[in-house]
């Protein structure tokens, strides 16, 4: 296991789609651990291969109680309800904005054995299954904002009355 460099927005490989994983072996269940270990020194909530250079369908994402799931090929099965909200990125760290995403999602893929799961998730932990999902098809946060101007430096959010545990969520 190891912690990974995370690339910045401008890296052209955040832009591509992500290649399906067609073998689950010793190579993919060490860049789940790496993917895991990334992430929570960064710290964030959620993170995917191409953040790390590797053009995978693979993510790992941090639920309540610290639960962290990684997917091999994951997909969104169903969504419900929109919420805005503030949301952040590792590969652009320091910037929020608002979008608009399904406030409860079912996402299925392959875990690190090879099985099939299912994840019904609401809430916060919904958000960041579809910001990773969209990582591996190449579409970054600020593709979706709710508007350019509400894409806003971290201490400036911090500065207004913003809901504090939202912001800090957000900045993972």
């Amino acid at each position: 296991m190891a912690i990974r460099p995370i690339l910045g927005f401008d890296q052209p490989i955040l832009r591509e789609k992500a290649r399906r994983v067609s073998k689950i072996d010793s190579s993919i269940v060490r860049l789940i651990d790496d993917l895991a270990d990334t992430m929570f020194a960064a710290p964030g909530a959620g993170l995917a291969a191409n953040q790390v250079g590797v053009l995978l369908r693979v993510c790992v994402v941090k639920g309540d109680e610290n639960q962290v799931w990684g997917l091999v090929n994951p997909e969104l099965v169903k969504g419900e309800g929109l919420q805005v909200g503030y949301e952040g990125c590792l590969s652009f760290p320091g910037w929020v904005g608002e979008v608009a995403r399904y406030e409860k999602v079912v996402v299925k893929g392959r875990n690190r054995k090879g099985k099939e799961v299912r994840i019904t998730s609401t809430g916060f932990t919904a958000r960041a299954f579809l910001h990773e999902l969209d990582h591996l098809d190449g579409i970054l946060f600020t593709d979706r904002l709710t508007s350019l101007d509400s894409l806003r430096r971290v201490e400036d959010v911090e500065d207004e009355e913003v809901n504090a545990e939202d912001l800090e969520a957000a900045q993972a």
